[in-house]
C-alpha cells in the first residue's frame, strides 16, 4: 500500500532527537517532505550535520516507517541547518513575531454562542497533557472569558525585570487576557485602533517563554482585531469552530475564506453541540441542531474535519467551575473529544510545517 504524508509523520514522531530529547517531528526539524509510492524524502534540520544522529536518520527513518506501516520505504535525507526566516507586515514596515518556532494557531468562528471560547481551552489543556508547551491569548478585548473558564478571575499578571508582562499558568498552560486587567463590572468601550494596539502589546511584549503551541482565541467574526493578528503574528494556521445548524455553518464558510484570503492555512473545522447523550441512555444520540453539517462542509471545503464534540452538562459545568473538562472528567465523552482533537491539529500542524521548504526566501517590499 502507498504510503501517506501523515503516516509518514506518525511513524516519525517515533525518532528521538539526541540533543533535545525530544520527538524529531514535535521539535519542529523536518521540512521539505515528499512521499510518493514507497519514496519518502525530507530535509533534516539539525544543529550539527557532522554528528552520528544526522548520518543515521535515513536509516531510522526507514526502521521507524516499516515498523509502523510493515512498509520498506525508500528514504532520502537531506541534512540542513535551522535558519530563523523573516516575514514582513504592511509592506516590510516590521517584522512578524515568531515566539521562537512555536506554532501559533488562531481559533475563530463567523458567529458567537457556538462554544469557540470552550473548544480552545480544552484544546490548549489537551496539547499540554500530551507534553506540549502552550501558550493561550484571549484575544477577545470585549468579551473576555478565558480567566473565567480556569478559575483565575482573581489573578493579576506580574511584569518581570525586563518590562514584559507575565503570563498566568494554570494547568500547564500559559495565560494573558483582558479579563485579567479590567473591572469585570466594566464594559471595555474601545475603539478599532486602541483594540489592535493592546493585541500587539499582549504579542510582542509578553514573557511567553519557549512554546510548541500558542493558541489564540479570537473574537467572533473577520474585523478588526483578525486583521491585526495576521498583520502583526506569522500564524502557522487556523482551527475553525462551529455548531451543526445551516446558520453557524453560514458563517464558518466566511471564517475558511477569511484565512484563505490573507494565506493562512485552515488546520481544520470542529462540530461542537454535535449531539446529545441522555445519561440514562448512553446508545442514544439526538441531534439537536443538526447531524454533520460540520463534517459534510470540511469535505465540500476541502479542508480536514478535526471530531466533533457532544453537548455533556459537565462540560458546561467544568467551564463554570474553572477547571476544564479534560482535566476535570478526563473519562467522560467530551474529553476523549477534546483528546483526540488536540492529537489531529498537532498532526495537520506537524504535517503542514514537514511541507514547508526548509529555508524561507525573504522578500521585502517597500511602499
Amino acid at each position: 500500500m502507498p504510503l501517506a504524508p501523515k503516516t509518514v509523520i506518525q511513524a516519525l514522531r517515533g525518532i528521538t532527537d539526541p540533543a533535545s530529547g525530544r520527538s524529531i517531528i514535535n521539535n519542529d526539524m523536518i521540512r521539505d517532505l515528499y512521499v510518493a509510492g514507497d519514496a519518502v524524502h525530507f530535509t533534516a534540520l539539525v544543529a550539527d550535520p557532522a554528528d552520528d544522529f544526522a548520518k543515521t536518520l535515513g536509516d531510522q527513518a526507514a526502521a521507524a516507517i516499516e515498523d509502523a506501516t510493515g512498509t520498506k520505504a525508500i528514504v532520502k535525507v537531506q541534512i540542513d541547518t535551522p535558519m530563523i526566516g523573516l516575514d514582513t507586515v504592511g509592506g516590510g514596515q516590521a517584522p512578524k513575531h515568531r515566539f521562537n518556532g512555536a506554532s501559533v494557531i488562531a481559533v475563530a468562528s463567523g458567529k458567537g454562542g457556538v462554544g469557540k471560547s470552550t473548544v480552545t481551552v480544552n484544546l490548549a489543556v489537551a496539547l499540554a497533557q500530551a507534553g506540549y508547551s502552550v501558550g493561550l491569548l484571549d484575544t477577545d478585548i470585549y468579551g473576555p472569558s478565558i480567566p473565567t473558564m480556569f478559575g483565575v478571575t482573581e489573578e493579576k499578571p506580574r511584569v518581570d525585570s525586563n518590562r514584559k508582562i507575565v503570563p498566568i499558568e494554570r494547568e500547564g498552560v500559559k495565560l494573558l487576557s483582558m479579563g485579567f486587567l479590567a473591572d469585570p463590572e466594566q464594559a471595555v468601550i474601545w475603539r478599532g485602533p486602541m483594540v489592535s494596539n493592546a493585541i500587539r502589546q499582549f504579542l510582542g511584549d509578553a514573557a511567553w517563554g519557549d512554546l510548541d503551541f500558542l493558541l489564540l482565541d479570537l473574537p467572533p467574526g473577520t474585523g478588526d482585531i483578525q486583521l491585526t493578528i495576521v498583520q502583526t503574528v506569522a500564524l502557522t494556521g487556523s482551527v475553525i469552530v462551529s455548531t451543526p445548524q445551516e446558520v453557524a455553518l453560514a458563517d464558518a464558510r466566511r471564517g475558511v475564506a477569511m484565512f484563505e484570503n490573507v494565506k493562512v492555512p485552515v488546520l481544520g473545522i470542529v462540530e461542537n453541540m454535535a449531539y446529545f447523550t441522555p445519561p440514562d441512555l448512553p446508545e442514544k444520540k439526538y441531534h439537536l441542531f443538526g447531524e454533520g453539517g460540520a463534517r459534510r462542509l470540511a469535505e465540500k471545503l476541502d479542508v480536514p474535519f478535526l471530531g466533533e464534540i457532544p453537548i455533556e452538562q459537565t462540560l458546561r459545568e467544568s467551564g463554570d467551575a474553572g477547571t476544564p473538562v479534560v482535566s476535570g472528567n478526563r473519562e467522560s465523552v467530551s474529553a476523549h473529544a477534546f483528546t483526540d482533537i488536540a492529537e489531529a491539529v498537532a498532526l495537520e500542524t506537524a504535517l503542514l510545517k514537514a511541507q514547508m521548504p526548509a529555508q524561507e526566501q525573504v522578500e521585502i517590499v517597500y511602499r
